[in-house]
């Protein structure tokens, strides 16, 4: 059953002829924990602490000229400041996050001021993978993550903690069980189909190109 949302931008790029099967936002709880106790964090608290003590230096024996070397110090900083407007925009990137499974692909959206949706149709994806951080079994919600057959042997890089090696996941979803095995079914048909088109497939299918009935 889907869940109830306002129209978004996001599903406005569904076509009509596509079938809505599940959508869906993260548990809020869990996306802000995330983005406060992200990878970030440790090394903006050490850099911070580090600069600390030259700034109590400069302060405890202040000379004429003392505001240029903390000038200096607040643009050292910049590591600091990038993790808190990271914070800062939590909400606002939660705002504008949002995912729909269709019968024929994939789409997310995000963003903090540019705001982003896109589209990974079946096709273009390899590999489908559960991920669960420390928040998300505290939490009981879980990620679903897929990897691109474009970059499918390309390291992994790390959003909110997470590893995704083609920047597409759907996360903090409750049912992410039943998400990850509705979308490696409907990968695993698609493909199906189009390795085998034009009723070269069992009966049951008739065609990549027409309605999907696999569900």
């Amino acid at each position: 059953m889907l869940n109830n949302y306002a129209k978004s931008d996001l599903e406005l790029m569904v076509n009509n002829k596509e079938q809505i099967l599940w959508r869906g936002r993260p548990n809020k709880k869990c996306y802000v924990l995330e983005g406060i106790f992200n990878p970030l964090l440790p090394f903006a608290l050490i850099w911070l602490l580090f600069d600390s003590i030259f700034i109590a230096a400069l302060l405890h024996e202040p000379t004429e000229f003392v505001w240029l070397p903390i000038i200096f110090i607040l643009f050292h900083l910049m590591p600091v400041w990038i993790y808190l407007a990271g914070v800062l925009f939590i909400f606002r990137r939660y705002k504008h996050t949002e995912y729909i499974v269709t019968d024929k692909g994939v789409y997310t959206s995000g963003g903090v001021f540019a705001y982003t949706c896109q589209m990974k149709p079946y096709t273009e994806i390899s590999k489908i993978n559960i991920h669960r951080g420390i928040f998300d079994q505290y939490l009981g919600v879980g990620d679903v993550v897929f990897s691109d057959t474009n970059d499918d042997t390309a390291p992994n890089v790390r959003v909110n903690g997470r590893p995704v090696s083609m920047g597409l996941s759907i996360s903090d979803i409750s049912d992410y069980r039943k998400v990850f095995e509705l979308i490696k079914k409907l990968q695993t048909d698609v493909y199906a189909d189009t390795m085998y088109p034009n009723d070269l497939r069992p009966a049951e299918n008739h065609g990549y190109k027409t309605k999907y009935k696999g569900l």
